[in-house]
Parts: C-alpha cells; structure tokens; sequence
C-alpha cells in the first residue's frame, strides 16, 4: 500500500484491518532523512490568501529629490503579499537576493499572526519553517537564470533552513560563508562556550558565479628573460609517497652541473622520468626530462650546499647525524628507503629545484572567494588571499544609532557584510532584493557600492510594519527603514548624502471574487509600470491614454474608458506598435483604423498576472510585440 496519507485519510472508513496494520508498519518503520514539519497541522500564516495583491505609491513617504517616480523601492506590507506582487512584475528578473529573515530564537524576533512568537511555542519551528517556505518558493521564482539567493542565519537554525532550502531550491546550493559576529564573548551556554559565529547560505541558479579577488602578480618576474614572459617558482611534488607512486620516485639530475636531488618519499616528483619508462609504455604529458629541455625546471643556484658520500658507511652516518637533503624538517634520505645506492658517489644537492609557472598560463586572472569571511579586527594577523573583511554586528546597531542620534535598532547587520556579498555577487545594472529588509542595511550597502565603482543597482526593499494588536501604530517600514535610506541619500550630520532616490509603495488587496467591483484601472497602471519599466508613478487620471512606456516606434498605453477622444489620441500616437491595455478590448481593435500594428488585452488581463503564480495568465505585453521599451515618466 501507497503511503500516499491524503489518500488513506479519505478512506480511511474503507479500510481493511489488515491494511491498516500494513500502513501503520510502514509508517512507524519508515526511515525519514530529511525535513519534515506539521504543515497541515499548524495555524497556518494568516497573509496566506488568494486575494490580489495591487501597488499604491505613497508620494509623502517616497524620496524624489529630482525626478517623480524612481525604479528603487521600498514596499511596506507582509513580505509574503510584497513577494506575490513582485511575482507579478519581476519574476526571472531579480539577480541577487539578500535576506537576513528573523533567527526564531523566541526573543521577540518575528511577529506570527499578529503576536510575537514565544519560546514556549510547541509549533515554534514548524511555524517559522512553515513562513520560511512560503516565502522562498516565491523568492525563487524572481531570480535571473543566472541569479542567486544569499540567507544570513544563526547557528542553530542553520540545519533547518539548510534542508528546507534544498527541498525549496533543489540543485541550487552552492556552499556557505562563515562570519565572526562579534569580538567579545558570551559564555551563557552550559558548556561555558559563546557563540560568535553565523552563517551565509548561498544557492544560485546556473550560470552564477562571484567575481572573485584579483590575483597578485607581485612574484611574477623574468631574471633570465624567459622569452615566455614573467614566471614565478612553484612546487614540483605530488602528494603521494613513494610507494604509491614508486614510478615517481627517482633521482632528479641537473643536466649542466651533474647535481642530484633526491625526491621527497611522502611527496614524490609530479612528472614521470624517461628512464623509467616500460616497454611500450606512454607517457600521458610531458616527461620530466621535456620540461628540463624546455627550460621549465629552475635548479638551484652554486650557493647551495652539495655533498659527496663516497661509501654507503658514509651515507648512513650522515643520516644517523641528520646531514641530508630536508624538505622543512624532514630527511630526505633514511636507511629504509630503497635504492640507496643512487646516493652514493655522486654530487648530491641540498637545495631544491622548483616549477617554472607562466603568468601566461594562467586560466584567468582571479581567485575564488573564500567561504571565510575575516573579522576586521583580525584583518592583518594572518593570510586570508580571497577573503574579505567585515566588521561585527556592534557596527550594524552603531551604524543605525549615528544616522537616527539614537539606538533605534538593535539587529541590523553591518553595512560592510552586506556591501561586500553585493560586490562580489552583482554587476553594475543588477536588480537587488530584500525582503526581510528591517533597517535598510542592504539598501544603504547598494548605494555605497553604486557611488564606489559607479554603478546603477538598484534595490527593492520589503518591510512590514511590525504593527501588533498592542502596538497598532508601529509602522518599522516608514520610521525607520524608509527614513534610514532616506538620510543616507541626502546626508545626515557630517555625513555627506549618497543620493539617489526611492519610491514608498504600500498594498492594496482585494478578493478576486471581487476584482470587477473594486480593482480600479491605477492597480493595473501600477502592475503595468512596475513589469515594463521597473518604475511606478501616479497615472495621469486627466487623461483619455495613460502611457506606461514609450519608444520611438512603440508604446505600451492604457485606457481606462472607451471613448472617441480615447480612439483619437491613440491614432495621434507618433508610433507604429500600440499594445493597449482597456475594458473593452475588441470594441477598440474595431474602432481603430489606421494603419498601426495594434494588440489589445483587457485591463482584467493585466490585474490577474502571475497573481497567484499562473504564469501564463496574461502575456507579457513586450514579449508580445517584440518591442523593447524605455521609460517614459508622465509627469
């Protein structure tokens, strides 16, 4: 019998006695690897809804120092229905998403159906697995073929979200980076252990990759005027021992000076010799002895030491006495090794011959970003090449204290975390994403990073108000994120202003059993605004035509009634493509006669897209044209 449980709970009547003992063995004997949560048990998430989810620009909140409308912004509502909306206008368009989603630890860290979770919850972790859910399977949608997502979580979380994320995004994990969060300790844990340390989770579709560090040529020269260009020494050994690879272990002759090398037992030379070549036997790259012909092995100078031990006795007295040949601390020759006797009578090197590695050679001129992220107040101590350095979450909460004067927040990351995984995983005209946007950190950190190398990121920040029924006026979305994002864009104290600016939008919803009643023709202005050009203004209710974006040769336009100063201004368009969006599609295809390509769809078309995850509900308006278009910000 199938453990298909939907299907044995709806028969359960019919059931057999025998085939309920059968299911219960199965079930009480089944091994489970894995996540599982009680999904169809728990209160499940109140946002959690099929009404449509509409955009509503608040100019009062908004930040338009120059221009009345902004393609970064700041939504304020649950991020669940913020993630629905962006379903509708960003879907396979966001290319790096950074969220630092609450810890469930049960210290008033996230709100659950209007009341903080408590410590004491008996669903505390399939509640939060349950919210995580939801909102990662939309979120994973919004990615660009080559995007990816990046989840700051505690220690003891980690494992959790780690096989929910595999379950959400299969295939797509790509690693974690570990990070110091604090410099202090706080030994509060019965094993008289603190915990310093989160964690970075990080899965990306195909495609993804970070920048990398730039490599150092610093050690590349050419002493000897190689005519291949800069070089530099590297090792010439393998990482097996001589008995695993006893083809490998051999005397190294230079061939100019006559002086031998004897090869490491536990690290033997990388290149086969020649002379050990069998009958018939093919080498699968060069032979050492090539490489030597080629001027690719450096040996070591007439200032390093050379022995001669005339006599076996002589050899073994200089191992019993440690005068050999070291690779560090290490003898090179013992008593034990075989073939001795290629060490006797012949000018023995101490010195050790190196690889000859081109700067021309090399795959690319980057290394990898290391998954250790060094503190900043370790910086220097130590090598860390492909590492970057953060500072602590003390930084995060100082951070937001001197923008507001006052400690106003307690959680947010550091700014320099966040602004270097967005240096490392963006380019210059990508789209960010925070929907556990809190502070704004990640807002701020793209706006650093944008006046550094001079980019155009831009960024979309979810925050919800964080209103309880204790706390109805609580609004963290407008008093702090908004006004934190705000401050850094127009300077604050001695700080000078970043600038940029950034649209307040908030959420209108309406029932979809309702959507021909209350759905106005500005919600899908907005969902129109939003997908085609990533802006979002007030539409210009004064108008027959509302344009959404315009070319030279192309326009996408609403009309929210049918009338003949509709039809008249359409025709008086200087373009030869028109998609329009109106209540009446085929009365307008009909009345518009003049000689341009023009495709209609119903306003209705336009508010149900991808509302609840259809895809296919309408088509794209530009992908079905073919047209691309540029803003046109009606003012």
């Amino acid at each position: 019998m199938s453990l298909n449980k939907k299907a044995i709970l709806a028969r359960l009547d019919e059931l057999s006695p025998q085939e309920l003992k059968r299911y219960l063995v199965q079930e009480l004997t089944q091994k489970r690897l894995g996540l599982t949560w009680e999904a169809d048990l728990i209160e499940r998430d109140k946002a959690l809804n099929s009404d449509l989810v509409f955009p509503k620009v608040d100019p009062e909140a908004s930040h338009w120092p120059v221009q009345s409308a902004s393609n970064n912004l700041i939504i304020e509502g649950d991020n669940f229905d913020s993630l629905r909306l962006l379903r509708s206008t960003h879907r396979g368009r966001i290319r790096v998403i950074y969220i630092d989603p609450p810890y469930n630890t049960g210290s008033k860290d996230w709100v659950y159906n209007d009341h903080y979770l408590k410590k004491d919850d008996r669903w505390k972790h399939s509640k939060w697995l349950e919210f995580m859910y939801q909102r990662l399977s939309i979120a994973r949608d919004l990615l660009t073929p080559d995007g990816v997502i990046m989840v700051s979580i505690n220690d003891e979380n980690r494992s959790k979200l780690e096989l929910l994320m595999d379950e959400v995004m299969p295939g797509m994990r790509l690693g974690s980076m570990v990070w110091r969060t604090r410099q202090g300790s706080n030994a509060d844990q019965g094993c008289f252990m603190s915990s310093d340390h989160e964690h970075i989770l990080i899965y990306g579709n195909p495609g993804f990759q970070f920048r990398g560090y730039e490599k150092s040529f610093e050690m590349y020269s050419n002493p000897d005027n190689d005519p291949r260009g800069d070089w530099r020494t590297d090792n010439i050994t393998l990482g097996f021992s001589y008995n695993e690879r006893p083809n490998l272990y051999y005397p190294l002759r230079d061939p100019k000076t006559g002086i031998v090398y004897p090869p490491n037992p536990d690290r033997v030379w990388v290149y086969a010799s020649e002379a050990n070549l069998k009958a018939g036997q093919r080498l699968q790259a060069k032979s050492m002895e090539e490489f030597i012909r080629l001027g690719q092995i450096v040996f070591p100078d007439s200032t390093q030491e050379v022995r001669v031990w005339e006599t076996m006795d002589d050899l073994l007295e200089a191992i019993r006495s440690g005068d050999v040949p070291k690779s560090g601390r290490k003898p090179l020759l013992s008593a034990d090794l075989p073939n001795l006797e290629w060490w006797v009578g012949v000018p023995v090197g101490f010195g050790r011959p190196q690889f000859k590695r081109y700067k021309a050679d090399l795959k690319n001129q980057y290394q990898p970003v290391s998954s250790w992220i060094v503190p900043k107040f370790e910086d220097g101590q130590y090598d860390a090449p492909g590492s970057f350095v953060s500072t602590t979450n003390h930084e995060g909460a100082t951070g937001v204290a001197n923008i507001f004067g006052s400690r106003v927040f307690n959680y947010a990351k550091p700014a320099t975390l966040i602004r270097q995984l967005l240096d490392q995983a963006t380019r210059p005209g990508d789209i960010v994403l925070d929907f556990f946007a809190g502070s704004g950190t990640t807002a701020q950190a793209v706006l650093e990073l944008n006046a550094k190398d001079g980019g155009n990121r831009r960024f979309i920040m979810c925050s919800s108000t964080e209103a309880t029924a204790k706390e109805p006026d609580k609004n963290l979305c407008r008093d702090i994120c908004a006004e934190r994002v705000r401050r850094v864009m127009a300077g604050y104290g001695d700080t000078p202003g970043l600038g940029g600016d950034f649209t307040y939008v908030t959420l209108d919803k309406v029932e979809e059993a309702d959507l021909m009643f209350e759905a106005e023709p500005r919600h899908a202005f907005g969902l129109l605004s939003l997908r085609e050009t990533g802006y979002l203004s007030g539409p210009p209710v004064d108008q027959p035509v509302w344009v959404v974006a315009q070319t030279a040769s192309s326009a996408i336009v609403l009309c929210p009634r049918l009338s003949d100063e509709t039809v008249a201004t359409l025709e008086a368009l200087p373009v030869s493509q028109l998609i329009v969006y109106t209540d009446r599609p085929d009365s307008l295809q009909e009345a518009l006669t003049g000689d341009k390509s023009v495709t209609c769809y119903s306003i209705e078309s336009a508010l149900r897209y991808a509302q609840g995850g259809n895809q296919a509900s309408a088509p794209r308006a530009s992908s079905a044209a073919d047209v691309e278009t540029e803003r046109e910000v009606s003012q």
